[in-house]
């Protein structure tokens, strides 16, 4: 079994990044994704919320598919357009995708996750509890080196809107898909780049856990 290459434990007295019970998958290919129907747009905005409160119930691979692509998926095939804007057409933004089973990057062009870490690494996306349980953890990544056109004192603050606009993406798919949702900013992104092998100059600048609303007795 591959061990996580940076336990945050020893150093911040935070949870650790868990091995995963059996080999993960290489790559978790999606349906097409749905492109029509849902909640209107002002109900959604109307029941957008942030919970703390999740229950460990997974997601079937097609909603969570929907989700990705809602995110910052390609919905304009001509051009390679997606959901969420970005500066300049530079598409700075990786979505990493951290489940129990194991720890990928979403590729729109294929509409697929892809292995990047055989571990569970959703503890390391904040200090809080229902981290270690819920479902789904999203990390969105700005690789700065994609922004070539954009002047580099401005480049950061134009990945932090890219990452903005693909989190509410997913805050109104959620308020739609009847899913819990909660951003999250402080994480440890050491521990993150190290075990999801960032490259040199991505950095990760949002997180945002998804799942099913807990049910309370």
């Amino acid at each position: 079994m591959i061990k996580p290459l940076f336990r945050i434990g020893a150093v911040l007295n935070a949870p650790t990044p868990r091995a995963v019970e059996a080999e993960p998958p290489a790559v978790i290919a999606f349906p097409a994704p749905r492109r029509s129907g849902g909640m209107p747009l002002l109900d959604a905005l109307a029941a957008r919320q942030t919970t703390r409160s999740f229950s460990s119930d997974a997601i079937d691979t097609g909603l969570l598919g929907d989700l990705l692509w809602a995110a910052d998926g390609i919905n304009r095939d001509v051009d390679g357009g997606r959901t969420a804007p970005s500066a300049l057409g530079g598409y700075e933004i990786d979505i990493y995708v951290l489940l129990a089973t194991g720890s990928y990057r979403y590729d729109p062009t294929a509409h697929r996750l892809v292995l990047v870490a055989p571990f569970d690494l959703r503890a390391t996306t904040g200090y809080q509890d229902f981290l270690a349980h819920a479902p789904v953890d999203l990390v969105y990544v700005a690789d700065l080196n994609r922004m070539q056109d954009v002047p580099p004192r401005q480049r950061e603050n134009f990945a932090c809107a890219s990452a903005g606009a693909i989190l509410q993406n997913v805050y109104l798919f959620c308020a739609s898909a009847g899913l819990a949702a909660a951003a999250c900013g402080w994480m440890n992104r050491t521990a993150l780049a190290v075990n999801l092998k960032l490259p040199v100059g991505s950095s990760a600048m949002l997180a945002q856990t998804i799942g099913y609303f807990a049910r309370h007795s």
